[in-house]
């Protein structure tokens, strides 16, 4: 018994990526979205608002900054890399109800894209695209500089998989995880916020845990 205790231990790790590998798969192909329903071993759902997701590689994935800024930009995935990093440890909250603690992000600070790119005085907003083709999000440029705002690269310290919108997503610590958008390949600087695809459907704008959505959550930081 503690032989077979031993071996599932050590299985575990494996039977839960495999679960993950498949849920992802088959979420990228249902366009009920039933399988959102469905949670796997790390406690997260999928979703996506596409009927199918291309996949983008260390090769071919892009990331540009553009709108009211001096210096536009366009990223590689390895350029991404080569800036500073910052590492934030937070619980992950749905809108839905569904809650996973402790999850590790890491990636690139929003606001240094930002700077980098000179954002205009007559800047107020982001909008945020996504490689899906459907997704989008916004912020207002406050949010968008705080220090726990991160253009992601690894999630539970393993490069974000392409199920939890990898190579590239967002991350809003204390907002509802819909505003940590997926599949990020867009971010544009605007002059007022045009709501996204869930704002658009009812969500609110302003969507920090606990305090929207008609939810009493605890925070997220």
């Amino acid at each position: 018994m503690i032989g077979l205790g031993g071996a599932a231990l050590a299985a575990a790790p494996y039977l839960q990526r495999g679960l993950e590998s498949f849920l992802g798969a088959a979420s990228d192909n249902d366009p009920t979205g039933l399988t959102g329903l469905l949670p796997n071993g790390g406690g997260f759902r999928y979703y996506s608002v596409a009927s199918s997701v291309p996949h983008k590689s260390e090769q071919n994935y892009r990331l540009t900054v553009d709108g009211l800024v001096d210096r536009p930009a366009m990223y590689t995935l390895d350029e991404l890399r080569k800036l500073p990093q910052t590492r934030a440890v937070r619980d992950v909250q749905c809108v839905t109800g569904w809650r996973v603690p402790d999850t590790p992000f890491s990636g690139v600070k929003l606001s240094l894209l930002l700077d980098a790119a000179g954002v205009r005085p007559e800047a107020k907003a982001i909008r945020f695209t996504c490689f899906d083709g459907t997704y989008s999000e916004s912020l207002t440029l406050p949010q968008a500089r705080r220090d726990d705002v991160l253009v992601c690269l690894k999630m539970q310290d393993k490069p974000v998989s392409h199920s939890h919108g990898g190579p590239v997503r967002l991350y809003v610590a204390p907002m509802y995880f819909y505003k940590s958008a997926k599949w990020l390949s867009g971010i544009t600087v605007t002059s007022r916020v045009r709501p996204g695809y869930w704002e658009e459907r009812g969500y609110d704008v302003d969507a920090w845990v606990g305090r929207s959505n008609g939810r009493s959550d605890t925070p997220t930081v």
